[in-house]
């Protein structure tokens, strides 16, 4: 015959956590952080299309000098992007509304899309694929975040 044996516990009761110290830490704080000591080619930018975080990989990619030297620029103005056009020319204002980047702010949704950039003059362009995300603070759109991977 079967023996069952029963016993009770102590219920379980989940204890009041305190919040971590990286819960006080705004989105965009710790997403500038993060790309500044990124491996990856990546950038922040806030939604004045300042950009507030490079990685070195980034910069190097680009032409864009060492990071700190990029802080604080617009993208448009750091990034001097072209057209895939044979002459590759200038983006016009319309078309570099449409990177991702800056696509994603306007829409706030995810974004990809290829660049064509040219590092430094006399250089031949670099073309890349760009993966984007908004970056939110709450509900509120605060920039995105941005990580290029070079097409050879």
């Amino acid at each position: 015959m079967a023996h069952v044996e029963l016993s009770l516990s102590t219920p379980f009761v989940p204890q009041a956590r305190t919040p971590a110290e990286s819960e006080f830490i705004p989105s965009l704080d710790r997403w500038t952080s993060t790309v500044a000591a990124a491996a990856e080619a990546c950038l922040v930018i806030d939604t004045s299309t300042t950009i507030l975080a490079v990685s070195v990989s980034c910069c190097e990619l680009f032409g864009l000098g060492n990071p700190a030297e990029s802080i604080g620029q617009p993208l448009g103005s750091a990034l001097h992007m072209i057209d895939f056009t044979a002459d590759g020319r200038e983006l016009d204002e319309s078309d570099a509304e449409k990177i991702p980047p800056l696509l994603a702010i306007r829409s706030e949704r995810l974004s990809r899309g290829l660049l064509r950039v040219v590092p430094s003059p006399g250089e031949p362009p670099v073309t890349v694929d760009a993966i984007t995300t908004p970056l939110l603070s709450g509900d509120r759109l605060v920039g995105s975040l941005t990580f290029f991977s070079p097409i050879r």
